[in-house]
């Protein structure tokens, strides 16, 4: 690999591979189940082709082999001489599989691993046709060859090896079937076929330029021309003048369009040309050799006029109008790559813009001056928008972690024997890009658990009434300040009472505790450390894992998990979460002379209490609101000093915080009211306090800690 490539050149190709080979992973798995889509089918051809081509750049050939194997297969796939199957769909994402590793590698700046030689052989081997079909006769019209590469091209333009020979292929057609003009210009029929079929002769390129300006613009001189032919002395003299330019990049992809994708075959154009042009004879002789040609047609293109003499004798044909330069100037870039360390620094920048904006909210109330409470209002407009422009973007689609979905669902599906169906739903819901990469793996442990646990085996779906084909649904939406997902499943659904007693075996409660627990409470068992269904431990499941890891990570991100289920429906997970971890809208609460923030996400209602009416229950103090039972929490005791010693007040504010299904109050001394704050990392001496999630400065210059619900109630509750 050329490692000491430009640096921005391998950036480059990092991006667009990237995208390519993460949206090959969804469009194989669509394929599988739609295997007659055309569009999808050049779809992916595209992708392993620029992959390959990106890859041949910069020297990556255990990349550009692999690619080429699969592009090879898709080839033969688009033109409908193999079907594609289960068994070539497992090759094939076997190669994505190894072509994912290789990447990496690159990604890191190390030599990339080829694909095993097995698997490029089995891509050899799948990129035959099924059944040998007849080989297209040479003899057949121009036209039709045209057609079959017009319809086999992918859209971007490329051309392929075997659509390069169908040109050539055309052209050999158009000269056998052309022998008057091949008389009237003196030569033999069979002269132009003496370069064989690996290179071009003048006269195919001479039909070429034919096809793209017009029969006849640029044929050579005449091989004896009149001394007195001032026309055709100066078109010599100006070609020979500049006989050292080339074709433009322009008129060879004119070139290409014409032939490949917009214009007709070259025995159309040679059938609806004028006599004159048709006697006009091309040059052949030892002067005007190949390089001539190109520089004739470079020379007029350059120039777009008549030369000197042409334009006192007038010429026979004019040469069709070329688009200027201008109107083929390049687009402007309307994106740039921007660092996301360079966007963490932005971000960072508004957060502490949106404190000051507090701190003078804070002062500008004290204040009687009007034009000071203007000021602070247009600053509290301007700050807000900046901040939700700088929040947009870090903002991603979260299409960006469902896209790697149906490959997991598929393979997981194939590995059980079991039919399901994945659909997606709200993919272009955007959320923190911070939040997108910290969903992921927890996305993936409840698709898996849903797979494995959730949807039951064909024959028993069938017993049951139900499809033979289970289905799984992941979809993501907006609410308010928070993105809602749902992990749905039309399988057997969670029975309470066998959720109740593998509690108890696994000592999670006792027997009397575990009755006591309802069906809500039953459902959110399957998240506690150690717990699972299963009685035999596989590679997906039964270890009692991947669940507790999903209620730690969505609980780092201030989020909550909700279970539904109904037994032989279905169970539906919903997870909630903020859009942004950078800036937290919080409850500011005092408790003594302390300021703590309590995240808004958490906080369920407000009221005011009279402490002598609360209630013992299993030695912890409890509270009745509307006929519910809230455990009582006095986090004064807690996290100031010297408070528990103190006298209970008779009045106090109780704030009922929710952590998932359940639900419970915090005694607080005073409440502020509602602020965005930007949490700002605890220093050394207190990273790892329990209970603390960060620290922020509120609007009046004090320093105030964020309380984590979840890590406070752990460690003291």
């Amino acid at each position: 690999m050329a490692f000491d490539a430009d640096e921005e050149i391998l950036q480059d190709f990092l991006v667009e591979a990237g995208e390519i080979i993460e949206k090959l992973s969804e469009q194989l798995v669509d394929l599988e189940q739609h295997p007659d889509d055309s569009d999808l089918l050049n779809a992916i051809f595209r992708g392993f082709h620029t992959v390959k081509g990106g890859a041949g750049f910069l020297q990556l050939n255990a990349l550009v082999n692999c690619c080429h194997s699969a592009e090879n297969v898709f080839d033969i796939l688009r033109n409908h001489k193999r079907k594609v199957d289960s068994e070539l769909m497992d090759v094939v994402l076997e190669a994505l599989d190894h072509v994912n590793a290789m990447f990496e590698q690159v990604r890191h700046h190390e030599e990339p691993t080829p694909a095993p030689a097995e698997l490029i052989a089995a891509l050899d081997a799948l990129a035959k046709p099924a059944a040998e079909t007849p080989a297209v006769s040479k003899t057949a019209g121009p036209a039709p060859s045209s057609n079959e590469t017009v319809a086999s091209g992918d859209d971007n333009g490329d051309i392929t090896d075997e659509e390069f020979e169908q040109l050539l292929d055309a052209l050999q057609d158009e000269k056998a079937s052309a022998p008057a003009r091949a008389a009237g210009n003196g030569q033999p029929a069979s002269a132009d076929s003496s370069d064989g079929d690996d290179e071009i002769s003048d006269d195919e390129f001479e039909a070429l330029l034919d096809q793209l300006h017009g029969k006849g613009q640029f044929a050579g001189p005449p091989e004896t021309a009149p001394a007195g032919d001032n026309k055709a002395g100066g078109a010599s003299d100006a070609d020979n003048s500049n006989s050292d330019e080339l074709i433009s990049d322009d008129e060879f992809e004119k070139l290409l369009d014409d032939l490949h994708g917009k214009g007709g075959s070259p025995t159309a154009d040679s059938a609806n040309a004028s006599p004159a042009a048709a006697d006009s004879k091309p040059a052949t002789g030892p002067e005007s050799g190949k390089a001539d040609r190109p520089a004739e047609s470079s020379a007029k293109h350059h120039r777009h006029e008549k030369s000197p003499a042409e334009g006192k004798g007038g010429a026979t044909s004019a040469a069709p109008a070329m688009p200027s330069r201008d109107a083929n100037a390049p687009v402007a870039e309307t994106s740039v790559r921007v660092d996301t360390k360079r966007l963490d620094d932005i971000m960072n920048m508004v957060g502490e813009l949106v404190l000051v904006r507090n701190r003078l909210q804070r002062l500008g109330a004290q204040s009687e001056d009007e034009h000071m409470h203007k000021a602070v209002s247009n600053l509290d407009v301007v700050t807000t928008d900046l901040q939700s422009a700088v929040m947009a973007t870090r903002m991603q689609p979260i299409k960006k972690v469902f896209g790697r979905f149906p490959r997991v669902v598929r393979d997981l599906a194939r590995n059980l024997k079991k039919e399901i169906n994945l659909e997606m739903h709200g993919e272009d819901t955007d959320l923190d890009k911070n939040l997108v990469e910290a969903l992921s793996d927890p996305l993936v442990h409840l698709v898996r658990n849903s797979v494995d646990h959730g949807i039951e085996a064909p024959d028993v779906r069938e017993q049951a009434g139900k499809p033979r084909q289970g289905t799984v649904t992941l979809s993501a939406e907006q609410e308010g300040d928070h993105i809602l997902l749902f992990i749905e499943d039309d399988g057997a659904g969670m029975d309470p009472d066998v959720l109740r007693r593998k509690a108890v075996e696994k000592g999670i409660y006792d027997q009397d505790a575990a009755d006591r627990l309802t069906n809500a409470e039953c459902y959110n068992l399957i998240f506690a450390a150690g717990f699972s269904t299963k009685d035999q431990i596989s590679d997906v499941s039964g270890r009692g894992v991947g669940m507790d890891v999903v209620k730690t990570k969505i609980g780092q991100l201030n989020g909550q998990l909700h279970v539904e289920s109904e037994l032989g429906k279905g169970s539906r997970i919903v997870i909630k979460v903020p859009l942004t971890l950078a800036i937290m809208p919080t409850l500011m609460i005092m408790l003594g002379d302390q300021s703590f923030a309590l995240p808004l996400v958490n906080v369920v209602e407000i009221f005011h209490l009279d402490l002598s009416k609360t209630n013992i229950v299993d030695g912890r103090e409890c509270i009745v609101v509307r006929d519910k039972v809230f455990p009582l929490f006095h986090i004064k005791r807690w996290l100031v000093k010297g408070a528990a010693g103190e006298p209970e007040p008779e009045n106090a504010h109780v704030v009922i915080v929710a952590m998932g299904t359940r639900r419970v109050g915090f005694v607080v001394d005073q409440l502020v009211g509602q602020e965005e704050v930007v949490i700002k990392p605890l220093g050394r001496a207190l990273q790892g306090t329990p209970g603390m999630a960060g620290a922020t400065i509120t609007g009046d210059g004090r320093i105030a800690l964020i309380i984590d619900v979840p890590s406070l109630l752990q460690n003291y509750g």
